[in-house]
């Protein structure tokens, strides 16, 4: 995929404070809980955006469940059936006065490739969409401009296909999937897929 100068001079830019040490989600002091705010995005495999997003700097903690659907309390099993319109996602709650919504944005549309319609490499299915769901106003205003403005430079050499819809209702994996690359890094999908992208990811905020 291509990107404008405009957009890659962006991501640089955002690449100054956006990323830690090694380590997972920064833990924010309790007295800073409540200006906590919630941000919610489907990129595909929740193993993957889950890694991805626990390395920014003003992330306290990034949850992987479901959302977009109409069953209640949905299994990893029924949502794979791709028959629930639940899509996989990650809710992530951050410090918006050290990571803005912005930059969350810039991780979310770097982490996978938002011109697939309903799939992500060999994840096919409606549960692996491109998906922003927007918890407040100023949520959706800000998706759909980067989204508009992603589309009118062409910056992927096709239409960005993400869906932005209001948030309504968030279900929580079952725990096997929580922090899943850090607690299975050996595992087949996890050294052959997320490592490989994780590390992409990383590189895409460095100069």
């Amino acid at each position: 995929m291509k990107y404008s100068i405009a957009i890659i001079a962006a991501i640089l830019i955002g690449a100054m404070t956006i990323f830690g040490t090694e380590k997972t989600a920064t833990k924010m002091d309790s007295t800073n809980e409540a200006a906590l705010e919630k941000a919610t995005f489907g990129a595909g495999c929740f193993w993957c955006v889950e890694a991805m997003f626990q390395n920014i700097n003003g992330v306290s903690s990034v949850v992987s469940g479901y959302s977009g659907g109409t069953i209640k309390n949905p299994s990893y099993k029924e949502v794979c059936t791709g028959r629930t319109g639940h899509a996989e996602v990650i809710q992530v709650t951050y410090d918006p006065d050290i990571v803005s919504y912005e930059t969350l944005l810039e991780a979310f549309w770097l982490s996978h490739d938002p011109t697939q319609l309903n799939r992500q490499g060999a994840d096919v299915g409606t549960q692996y969409r491109s998906v922003i769901f927007y918890h407040t106003a100023t949520q959706e205003m800000l998706a759909k401009e980067y989204k508009n403005r992603l589309n009118a430079e062409n910056a992927y050499g096709a239409p960005v296909v993400t869906e932005i819809s209001a948030f309504e209702k968030f279900y929580p994996a079952e725990d096997y999937h929580q922090d899943y690359y850090a607690q299975n890094p050996g595992n087949s999908y996890c050294s052959m897929v997320v490592g490989p992208k994780l590390e992409k990811f990383k590189k895409a905020f460095k100069q």
